[in-house]
């Protein structure tokens, strides 16, 4: 049987915090940064509705901007465990890679981003990992990343993992995108009332396996127990009706791992005021109703920070394990899913208990 594969920092940067517990303590508190933007404005004449970082100047390059929300989260996770008074991992974890979630090819987004973010983290660690992959799928990236982390960590080939994602919808070029295909939430005539608001932030996870955690003396946060991916034929912005099925797969191949007799008890989703999303999960919980304490019970932290896009997989993990260390959690078993407008699906079964 392998190893599970424990959560042992966690780190974020996001609209309500400059941390994982301030971040976590603000999305359970229900605090909510949506705001005019000073500048861009929609079709009706109105400044767009977002939820932006406002210790980050609105009006520094795109990239710089996702380095000032990517950064500090790593180096959240990394000062958690890192030897004292140096930026290096114990020797235990030497054989260290980096899991970069990002966004999928959208206006504003150069070319080329993925790799200069790499560089720029590999840079900024000391060429601290061994191995870096980057997932540019969007929303469900960060649960991706995680399965990949996950497969890896269980057969013995790395030592750790760092799990981290980051996004933006801030780009101009990408606002105008969102208004022109009536995703942006507000009033004008492209508008769509049930479009969502766009957020930014970044997470970040250090994963490794159970065993080494216990070993070195590092807190087990949670633990992985299972993860799941697929891709849904029917998606947004084609003249095809979504049912669920991506998610349906996803969902249920990460619910094999639940222990006899248990159910989810905690759920983190993605869900962001568009009815596509709603719809989907409605249908996925339908079809594996059993499994879950209440489905209708949960938590869609884009009320809070707006729609982070592919840092939203991470961030969940970070709020499932903070709810469970924290006491707060309705039980010790967190389902995490998300979904990708490029049709990828994926889901994380997370095990958490008070620290």
């Amino acid at each position: 049987m392998s190893e599970p594969v424990a959560i042992v920092a966690l780190g974020a940067s996001t609209p309500v915090g400059r941390c994982a517990a301030s971040s976590a303590a603000a999305v359970r508190a229900g605090i909510s940064v949506s705001q005019a933007h000073p500048a861009m404005i929609d079709t009706a004449g109105e400044p767009m509705t977002v939820a932006c970082a406002d210790w980050i100047d609105l009006q520094q390059p795109f990239e710089q901007r996702l380095q000032a929300l990517l950064l500090p989260a790593v180096d959240e996770v990394l000062e958690a465990v890192a030897m004292p008074m140096q930026r290096r991992l114990p020797t235990e974890l030497a054989r260290c890679a980096l899991a970069l979630a990002l966004p999928a090819a959208r206006p504003g987004l150069e070319a080329g981003l993925a790799q200069r973010l790499l560089e720029s983290i590999c840079g900024h660690c000391e060429d601290m990992f061994q191995a870096a992959a980057c997932f540019e799928a969007g929303h469900a990236a960060g649960l991706l990343g995680l399965r990949a982390a996950v497969s890896k960590l269980a057969r013995g080939e790395l030592d750790a993992c760092v799990l981290a994602g980051v996004d933006s919808y801030l780009h101009p070029l990408t606002l105008e995108w969102l208004e022109s295909c009536e995703q942006l939430h507000g009033a004008g005539v492209q508008n769509n009332a049930w479009g969502f608001v766009p957020g930014e932030a970044a997470g970040a996870l250090l994963l490794t396996g159970w065993h080494k955690a216990q070993a070195l003396g590092l807190p087990i946060l949670s633990v992985v127990l299972g993860t799941g991916q697929a891709v849904e034929e029917n998606r947004i912005k084609t003249r095809t009706v979504c049912i669920g099925q991506g998610l349906t797969q996803a969902v249920q191949d990460t619910l094999a791992a639940l222990p006899a007799g248990a159910r989810v008890s905690d759920i983190y989703c993605d869900m962001n005021g568009e009815p596509y999303r709603a719809d989907e999960y409605g249908f996925t919980c339908t079809r594996s109703a059993q499994t879950f304490v209440s489905a209708s019970d949960f938590v869609a932290p884009a009320d809070c920070w707006g729609d982070v896009g592919a840092a939203g997989g991470v961030l969940h993990a970070v709020l499932a394990t903070v709810a469970g260390r924290k006491g707060y959690a309705k039980g010790p078993l967190s389902l995490l899913c998300a979904s990708s407008e490029g049709g990828e699906r994926a889901a994380a079964l997370v095990a958490t208990g008070e620290g």
